[in-house]
């Protein structure tokens, strides 16, 4: 998820595409950012819904893996086969790359032009991207093993788009954060249309620019999304050809972000300003496994690693609370790794 403050004005869909922009440009001072809030509406935003307040806590072995400089937005990654680590810092557009089995160090694999958000691996091995070309219209990125970018498709009538998972072969599904709706890629044909619009997909209140759908995955022949605006966790349905039936409500009350499923069904969520990450089992059970302690201090995105040494562990990126600081300001960005006793999900 993109970061956010709360702004007091009201304003047009188009003008609070221009405020998440101007929002992914700036650099956090101190406590607040750059831009000006009335101090009232500061300590709203600071006061958060104690929605996790009565979640049980069992923290897992964690380890801070590498920490990045103060202001450092890294908002998405997936694991390729290799174990390696493409992660994507959003403000600059750039994509890490890093193998925890190798030295650990982190490299500038590619950098597009304009903003990076959600990342996926395409059939190939090529990774796509989708943020914003220069020009602010939004697009999906197709990076090369050799780090060569191309945009592979152009979608102006998109507002927000975020995360990304396949769906099938070379069909893949984008969240369109502010429009309300998932659109499908077709890799082969370079094309992208609409897949679902629907209510619980968008935001209540277009003035909040807190994200509505978000974060994506698929487990067996249902689609599970997040909605952060409307807190919430739907389960939508698929046919046989990979079309959508009618979303449903699985949880309320759940502020979270992006995700990754293990084999068993249960599902591991950063929760993003509440500073956390949960595991919800498929009854709904809601347990929070890993606290800014363990370096999760605006917890973005998780995925969990393939090789032999990692398949039981999830990587969870931050961006160290940049846009709801903690009291004692903002934290490092880091990978995180925890180790939660079960394998991921394969998602290719």
């Amino acid at each position: 998820m993109v970061g956010f403050c709360y702004i007091r004005q009201q304003t047009t869909e188009i003008e609070m595409m221009n405020i998440i922009r101007l929002l992914s440009s700036i650099m956090v001072v101190g406590t607040i950012t750059s831009v000006a809030m009335p101090p009232q509406r500061l300590a709203v935003a600071q006061s958060l819904p104690p929605i996790f307040a009565n979640t049980p806590v069992e923290l897992v072995p964690s380890q801070s893996f590498v920490r990045f400089p103060v202001n450092t937005f890294l908002e998405n990654l997936v694991v390729a086969g290799d174990g390696t680590l493409y992660i994507t810092s959003h403000e600059d557009g750039k994509i890490i790359r890093l193998n925890p089995n190798d030295s650990g160090t982190p490299s500038i694999y590619a950098t597009v032009d304009g903003k990076a958000s959600g990342l996926a691996l395409a059939p190939n091995g090529k990774l796509l991207v989708t943020g914003w070309n220069s020009a602010g219209v939004p697009v999906v990125f197709q990076i090369s093993d050799e780090g060569d970018v191309e945009t592979l498709v152009t979608l102006p009538d998109a507002v927000f788009l975020n995360g990304i998972t396949p769906l099938t072969g070379d069909r893949y599904l984008i969240a369109d954060s502010y429009r309300g709706a998932i659109w499908e890629l077709d890799l082969a044909q370079q094309t992208a249309r609409i897949w679902l619009e629907h209510p619980l997909l968008t935001r209540q209140d277009v003035a909040n620019p807190t994200p509505a759908v978000n974060g994506l995955k698929r487990f067996g022949d249902t689609l599970y999304v997040s909605n952060t605006a409307q807190n919430l966790l739907l389960k939508i349905p698929l046919t046989a050809q990979g079309d959508p039936g009618e979303p449903d409500i699985f949880l309320r009350q759940v502020n979270l972000d992006d995700f990754a499923f293990d084999q068993n069904g249960d599902l591991y969520a950063a929760t993003h300003i509440y500073n956390s990450v949960v595991q919800i089992t498929p009854d709904g059970t809601v347990t929070t496994i890993a606290q800014a302690e363990q370096g999760v201090t605006g917890s973005t995105a998780i995925a969990f690693g393939r090789t032999g040494r990692d398949r039981t562990q999830i990587y969870v990126v931050t961006n160290g609370g940049m846009f709801l600081p903690p009291p004692t300001g903002v934290a490092p960005a880091e990978v995180v790794r925890l180790d939660v006793g079960t394998e991921g999900l394969p998602l290719n």
